[in-house]
């Protein structure tokens, strides 16, 4: 039954608020609109939630329901005891990795930023001649949150999401990422005492870019060179593989090709701290930043950079927000005690 008040002649229907229905959708609703809308383009959205469970609806009102309801999430996720519990209670060893991903935006395209803590298990002791077939667990819990902003103001949240999910002193935890110089500058800054890992594919693709200046493409010596440099730094870091680019050097070397090894050297240098993969291997410990590759693609990529979308900066961090929440595990928890 709808009531009017005589007075504002405001309206609504009474039994809403005992159902908990927010304009005119109901809270089961509004779940299966977000799951479907952190899926699939709405217009996809639309469709698929019709021909699964006879739900009719507009792309409009998923967009709208999805949009209110990411930023419902972001502050779920900063604020709520039930969203960090979960990961402060749970083992493992604390990894942080971060990068960031081009999303198209009215404002042209804009990097997303992507920060993601997680604990994992250890696995067994490797070498590293073991190091690409060993058997590494997958986080068993993980947060992440996204945003497009300058990198000073992404950052300057970290130390908060530190702090919030139960890690009392940086140095307990790892920082796992590419060589982007923002990323390392940052994180000296908010985690002192952290340790800090190159990722190892990173460093594999430099060496391998390296060995074709020198010898070209696909050549045996190209691919005895990038093999060479991968034993060298799994096995000692910057000393072992500067021993390698100096034996190049002895050889009759191009000014291009000078250039190549002086690049090598410039990008690993600021890293020698970070180049213990032999210790971290033999530890059971990860050595490579996939996880935050995998969410570039999973997270962002597959629902915010598909073909023709293009957002408000506002709206895209809203929906990165909603994005995070399903990818974080948090989707359950979320509905069951903030929806």
């Amino acid at each position: 039954m709808y009531f009017t008040c005589a007075g504002c002649q405001s309206g609504e229907y009474a039994l809403d608020d005992h159902l908990g229905i927010s304009g005119h959708v109901s809270p089961h609703a509004r779940r299966l609109l977000c799951l479907a809308g952190a899926s699939w383009s709405f217009a996809l959205a639309e469709q698929r939630l019709a021909e699964f469970c006879g739900l009719r609806t507009s792309d409009h009102t998923l967009r709208e329901v999805c949009q209110a309801e990411g930023a419902a999430m972001l502050a779920w996720q900063r604020e709520d005891e039930s969203a960090r519990q979960p990961f402060a209670t749970a083992a493992g060893d604390v990894e942080f990795t971060t990068d960031g991903t081009s999303v198209n935006t009215t404002e042209g395209w804009r990097e997303m930023k992507i920060g993601i803590f997680s604990k994992r298990h250890r696995a067994q002791p490797a070498t590293p001649d073991e190091w690409s077939a060993r058997a590494l667990p997958k986080p068993h819990v993980r947060l992440a949150f996204v945003a497009i902003e300058k990198a000073d103001r992404f950052s300057s949240r970290w130390r908060h999401w530190m702090k919030r999910l139960g890690i009392r002193q940086a140095d307990e935890m790892t920082v796992l990422a590419d060589g982007a110089r923002w990323i390392w500058d940052r994180a000296r800054v908010m985690f002192p005492g952290a340790s800090g890992v190159l990722d190892i594919y990173h460093g594999i693709e430099h060496v391998a870019g390296a060995a074709k200046q020198l010898y070209g493409e696909d050549t045996p010596e190209t691919k005895a060179w990038t093999d060479d440099g991968r034993t060298a730094l799994l096995h000692g870091g910057l000393p072992h593989l500067e021993l390698q680019i100096a034996a190049a050097e002895q050889a009759q070397t191009s000014p291009r090709q000078q250039r190549s090894l002086d690049g090598l050297r410039d990008y690993f240098t600021p890293h020698e701290e970070h180049l213990n993969y032999r210790q971290r291997l033999a530890e059971g410990r990860a050595i490579g930043s996939g996880l935050v590759e995998g969410a570039a693609k999973n997270l962002v990529g597959k629902r915010l950079k598909q073909t023709g979308a293009r957002w408000r900066v506002r709206r895209v961090n809203r929906m990165g927000g909603l994005c995070a929440c399903v990818y974080s595990d948090h989707w359950k928890a979320y509905w069951e005690n903030a929806a």
